[in-house]
């Protein structure tokens, strides 16, 4: 199955290819309101654990290691990610993330996660 799956920063201005907005972080965004935010639905259980959030800290050198225990508490969620992945279709829909890391997060991981399992590969 495809599906059309962006990731964006929460505080960016959201747009209407955007689709379905999904913040998939288990804090709120600071300093953020629930009107400007446009969310449609927030993921938290999807999140990563605290602990996996803390342990990781957006470093670079960590992030192959990341995945594959973000993707290991992941696999622990089936029904979450039933929900997730019904809610998601085939889009379009955008995974919003709060970190100031733009490349290395968990919303990037999360898409890669369910873009394999669209395409069949459990990863």
């Amino acid at each position: 199955m495809k599906m059309k799956l962006d990731v964006k920063r929460v505080y960016d201005e959201p747009g209407p290819a955007d689709g379905m907005r999904i913040l998939v972080d288990r804090l709120w965004p600071r300093g953020l309101s629930k009107e400007r935010a446009r969310i449609d639905r927030w993921a938290r259980a999807v999140a990563p654990s605290n602990e996996l959030r803390k342990w990781y800290g957006h470093d670079p050198g960590k992030w192959d290691e990341f995945q594959r225990r973000y993707r290991a508490e992941l696999k622990e969620l089936p029904d979450e990610m039933a929900q997730l992945r019904k809610a998601i279709g085939s889009g379009p829909a955008t995974l919003l993330y709060g970190s100031k890391e733009r490349k290395l997060n968990n919303a990037e991981a999360l898409k890669l996660f369910l873009t394999a399992l669209a395409r069949g590969e459990s990863k």
